[in-house]
C-alpha cells in the first residue's frame, strides 16, 4: 500500500513511532505492547535508528517484527549521520529485503560532543539528499519527512526552515510528519504556512503524550518545544504520579480532537514504546475528519 494512500479519504489516519529496545526482554515488552496498540488500527508503525546508526539492526529487528506481529507496513527511520552513501544504499538494501515499506529520511542530529552536523567523506549533507538518494536508487519506499512547528533548532528563522522542508519534499517526499507540539496553534500556524509555500503532500501532526513533567520539561528542551502556562501550571501543582499521567494524557486526547475538528489527514504518535497512555487518549474517539 502506497504511503500517500493512507490520507486520501475522510478518516485520520493514525501511527505510532517506536524506538529500538537494548535487550531482548525489551523487544519482547515491546511487541506485547505492539499487540495492544494494533488494536486502534493504526495504518502503520515506524521505528527510531539510534544516533549515528547505532541501533539500526534492533531498528530492522523491531519493523520486521511488528510486520509479522501486525501485518501492517512499517517504516524504519535512516539518518546521514556517520554514513557514506555506500552504507546508506546498503542499509536501504537491507531495509528493503526484510520487508520495510517506509523510510523517515532524517539529516540527523549532530554526534555526542559536536555543535554542529558534519557530512562524512563520501557522505551526505541534507536531509533532501537523502531523499533524492532513496527516490532515485530505492523507488518502491514511500518517504516520510520531519517538519518543524515551532522551528529546527538550527533554523536561522522560520522563511529558512520552510525553504529547507519545500526542498525535502521537492526531492520526493511522500508525508511530512510533525517534530511534537503541545499548541494545536502551532501547528495550524506552521500548515498554513506550508500552503503558502507550496507544500501539498500531507502535514501529519506528531503528539506525544506526556505521562510526568520531568518526562516533558527534558523531552520539550530537547527538541525546543513550548509547554503552554495551563499544562505546565496543572502538571506542577501535584506530584502524584497518576494524576500527572491523567492531566498529560488528557491534554493529548484534547489535542487529537481538535485536531481531527480541524481536517487533520493523520496523526504521527510518539508512544515511547508503552501502550497505557495511546490506549486511555484514543479509547473510544471517532477517528473521522469530515
Amino acid at each position: 500500500m502506497s504511503l500517500a494512500s493512507h490520507f486520501n479519504s475522510s478518516d485520520c489516519a493514525i501511527s505510532f513511532e517506536l524506538f529500538p529496545p537494548k535487550t531482548e526482554a525489551g523487544i519482547e515488552t515491546l511487541m506485547k505492547n505492539v499487540e495492544r496498540l494494533k488494536e486502534f488500527n493504526p495504518s502503520f508503525f515506524t521505528c527510531t535508528y539510534g544516533a549515528g546508526g547505532s541501533t539500526r539492526g534492533t531498528t530492522l529487528d523491531v519493523v520486521e517484527k511488528v510486520k509479522q506481529i501486525t501485518g501492517l507496513p512499517v517504516a524504519s527511520h535512516l539518518t546521514c549521520v556517520g554514513s557514506t552513501v555506500a552504507q546508506l544504499e546498503d542499509y536501504l538494501s537491507e531495509a528493503k529485503n526484510r520487508g520495510v515499506d517506509y523510510i523517515v529520511a532524517l539529516r540527523g542530529d549532530p554526534p555526542k560532543g559536536s555543535e554542529q552536523f558534519e557530512a562524512v567523506e563520501g557522505g551526505l549533507r541534507y536531509a533532501n539528499e537523502l531523499v533524492e538518494l532513496i527516490r532515485s536508487r530505492f523507488s518502491d519506499f514511500g518517504i516520510l519527512v520531519a517538519g518543524y512547528p515551532e522551528v529546527h533548532q538550527e533554523a536561522k528563522d522560520g522563511k529558512t526552515d520552510l525553504e529547507n522542508l519545500k526542498r525535502k519534499v521537492d526531492a520526493g517526499a511522500d508525508i511530512v510528519v510533525t517534530q511534537l507540539f503541545y499548541d494545536n496553534a502551532d501547528f495550524y500556524r506552521f500548515r498554513d504556512d506550508c500552503v503558502a509555500a507550496g507544500i501539498t503532500v500531507p502535514i501529519v501532526p506528531g503528539i506525544l503524550p506526556v505521562t510526568n513533567f520531568k518526562q516533558a520539561l527534558r523531552i520539550a528542551s530537547m527538541c525546543k518545544a513550548a509547554i503552554p502556562s495551563l499544562l505546565s501550571d496543572a502538571m506542577t501543582a501535584t506530584d502524584c504520579e497518576e494524576s500527572q499521567f491523567s492531566i498529560g494524557v488528557d491534554h493529548a486526547r484534547e489535542q487529537t480532537i481538535d485536531l481531527i475538528k480541524n481536517g487533520v489527514p493523520g496523526i504521527h504518535y510518539y508512544v515511547l514504546n508503552k501502550s497505557d497512555a495511546a490506549e486511555k487518549l484514543l479509547d473510544g474517539l471517532d477517528l473521522c475528519c469530515s
